[in-house]
């Protein structure tokens, strides 16, 4: 027993010495592949699919694919055949496993129902992919437990396990604000509305009860967070902007501004009201032969919908303007004057 004892005590101080003097292997170099990563990856997602079973519903498949599609399109890490895929679970979450196995659980879908949430979600999750951040934790763990396996024995089953417990044990601060960046990146270059990281992360923020895994594995800092992606935001000069109190939110580009959202609809708060209004006027905006004359307007029972062509600018209701002391007609009216005089100001601070 003694002579195993020192050993092991031994081979202790020896690992620690090698790390003081070399350090660890960097993630760079690529202890494992990628069909090595590809095969990790696969079979989480096997136990993934058979735990939860996947939602069965063909045309949201082939969303949430179309969506990940458009993303993978623009990332930086194209070498992976791509899986998004759709749990039939009521958990307000979404992972990825490496390889490029991406995971939205049907009740995030049901939380985020919009097309740039999802892609915001979307984004941030391949964001962890293109960077290896599960491939990296996994590779630390090999490396201390390549040493130690060479020296007492049999290591399958300790990697095979380091392996899954590094998958599902979650991400550093780094790692979340590096797929926040590319969340960003993903989303803003693939077209869709350059506000979705920040509506994204508010409402998830928004949510009482968080999982342990996933989405929520760690989120710290949240301030800190947001205040980077609108630091993306204004790098990349995105315009209009948003501004907000907590209680109102205004859509403002230098001294135009809409009339403020005031009230809540749909689910949706003021201020993600006016995140959505101001991405869409941007998409709007890059339109070659954008012009105000292109702004129209459809009622409906309910409210007015204000699009540009086929682009939703915002949804009216009839409590908007019961907020404001005003009429839906004249509400309308107001937006619509205040867009057709857009395109002129926004002209004129470019010039």
């Amino acid at each position: 027993m003694t002579f195993y004892l020192r050993r092991i005590t031994g081979l202790f101080f020896c690992f620690v010495i090698m790390i003081n003097i070399y350090g660890l292997p960097p993630a760079e170099a690529g202890i494992i592949s990628t069909n090595q990563e590809i095969s990790i990856g696969a079979k989480v997602a096997e136990q993934l699919e058979k735990k939860h079973g996947l939602v069965d519903d063909a045309a949201l498949q082939e969303r949430i694919t179309r969506i990940g599609t458009k993303l993978v399109a623009v990332s930086d890490r194209k070498d992976l055949k791509y899986s998004f895929k759709v749990l039939n679970s009521n958990d307000v979450n979404a992972l990825a496993a490496p390889g490029g196995f991406v995971y939205i659980f049907k009740g995030l879908v049901d939380y985020m129902p919009s097309d740039e949430e999802l892609a915001g979600v979307i984004g941030h999750e391949l964001g962890h992919i293109v960077r290896r951040h599960s491939v990296k934790q996994i590779e630390k763990s090999l490396t201390v437990s390549v040493l130690f396996g060479v020296a007492f024995g049999d290591r399958g089953p300790v990697l095979q396990n380091l392996a899954q417990n590094a998958i599902m044990a979650g991400y550093s601060r780094k790692d979340e604000r590096e797929a926040d960046q590319q969340g960003f990146k993903h989303t803003y270059l693939a077209g869709y509305n350059p506000y979705s990281m920040l509506i994204t992360m508010n409402k998830l923020d928004d949510l009482p009860d968080k999982g342990t895994y996933g989405l929520f594995s760690s989120h710290p800092e949240p301030e800190s967070r947001v205040k980077l992606v609108q630091k993306y935001m204004k790098d990349a000069k995105i315009t209009p902007q948003v501004i907000t109190d907590g209680k109102k939110a205004e859509v403002v580009d230098n001294t135009w501004k809409l009339p403020a959202f005031t009230v809540s609809l749909d689910g949706y708060k003021p201020l993600y009201r006016a995140y959505f209004t101001a991405g869409a006027l941007y998409l709007a905006a890059a339109d070659p032969g954008f012009r105000s004359n292109r702004f129209s307007v459809t009622h409906t029972e309910t409210g007015a919908i204000i699009y540009y062509k086929d682009q939703k600018i915002a949804t009216l209701s009839h409590q908007d303007a019961t907020a404001r002391g005003q009429t839906l007609s004249e509400l309308t009216s107001e937006f619509m004057s205040k867009l057709n005089e857009w395109p002129a100001k926004r002209q004129k601070v470019a010039g």
